[in-house]
């Protein structure tokens, strides 16, 4: 069976949020499926504790840390965090420079990826974040799996629902303390079904 990998940064929201609603979600959906075991992981941090207080940041849930070696395990990953400034966090970019030795070798070569994110307002950068992070993805020839529309209630607008055709996604507030609706947490679903159809054909 195809293994799967979930990576989240934990920095936005509080604990509640990513690892209870919104992985769990994500998750349930890869489960649904029955096509592909899935480890789940967090990126390594870049920031030292004293700053991390300061910034009111989350705990560190009790998962694993991944590693660069680790990567080349998965068949697929689906990668999870806040914005910044429309883009992936620092700790993101951080994993994605270490991974040269990988790029050199092909090791991540035709790997599907797909995204899930977060923003502060509706207008906080989603679809930025996740444009803005296909080069790591296209320089080590990996396969975007978009979340297209799939799931009806990215078509609702009469209230507030994160994501978009470019991955699953949730407006946390500034504080991060809104917590993702029925039908973001329905469209988060739907990613983990289809991505791990996808991530099944590919290895089949």
């Amino acid at each position: 069976m195809p293994n799967m990998v979930l990576l989240r940064n934990p920095l936005r929201h509080p604990e509640k949020f990513q690892l209870i609603s919104w992985d769990t979600a994500s998750i349930s959906g890869l489960e649904k499926t029955g096509l592909v075991d899935i480890e789940h992981y967090q990126f390594p941090e870049t920031l030292p504790d004293e700053v991390l207080g300061k910034m009111h940041a989350a705990p560190k849930p009790n998962i694993p840390v991944i590693t660069v070696d680790k990567l080349t395990e998965a068949d697929g990953f689906l990668f999870g965090f806040p914005t910044r400034f429309g883009a992936a966090p620092a700790q993101v970019k951080a994993l994605f420079d270490a991974t040269g030795s990988l790029w050199a070798k092909g090791a991540l070569y035709g790997k599907p990826a797909g995204i899930f994110f977060s923003t502060g307002s509706q207008h906080g950068g989603q679809e930025t974040t996740a444009f803005s992070f296909l080069p790591n993805l296209a320089h080590h020839g990996m396969i975007y799996v978009p979340t297209g529309f799939r799931n009806q209630n990215l078509f609702d607008n009469s209230e507030v629902v994160g994501g978009s055709p470019w991955g699953t996604g949730t407006v946390a507030g500034g504080d991060g303390s809104r917590q993702p609706n029925e039908k973001e947490l329905s469209v988060a679903v739907t990613q983990g079904e289809e991505f791990a159809k996808v991530v099944a054909r590919l290895s089949a």
